[in-house]
C-alpha cells in the first residue's frame, strides 16, 4: 500500500513545542498545523496504515527561501501524521528527506508506503 499527499509548509521543530513555568507544551502553531493536517487528510480520505505495518516515510519540503535546517521541520511534520496516516510512530522505520525552495507555493509533499 502507498499514498502521497500534499501538505502545507510545516512549522520549524523549534517552534512545536514550549516551555512553561513547571511543564513543556505543545505550541499554538504546532496545534494549529495538527489540526489542519487532520481536516486536509480527512477530505482527501487518506487511509491509516494498520498498527503491524512497517513504513517508509518520503517528503520533499520546498521552503519559501533558503534557509533553516531541513530536519526543523520533519518534528511537526511527522508529529502530525502520528496517529492518522499511521497508529504509532514506532511503526516508522525508514524517512527520506528532501528539501528545495519554492517561494510561490512552499509545501511538503509526502509518501508514505508500506
Amino acid at each position: 500500500m502507498k499514498v502521497a499527499f500534499t501538505l502545507p509548509y510545516p512549522p520549524s521543530g523549534n517552534r512545536v513545542t514550549r516551555r512553561g513555568k513547571f511543564h513543556q507544551y505543545e505550541s499554538p502553531e504546532a496545534k494549529a498545523y495538527k489540526t489542519g493536517v487532520a481536516l486536509l487528510l480527512k477530505s482527501l480520505k487518506v487511509t491509516k496504515f494498520d498498527a503491524q505495518t512497517k513504513i517508509a516515510v518520503t517528503v520533499y519540503i520546498y521552503r519559501p527561501r533558503a534557509s533553516g535546517d531541513l530536519d526543523n521541520r520533519l518534528k511537526a511534520l511527522l508529529d502530525a501524521l502520528n496517529g492518522l496516516v499511521w497508529e504509532d510512530d514506532r511503526q516508522v522505520v525508514e524517512i527520506h528527506a528532501y528539501r528545495a525552495e519554492d517561494k510561490a507555493n512552499p509545501r511538503a509533499e509526502v509518501v508514505v508506503s508500506a
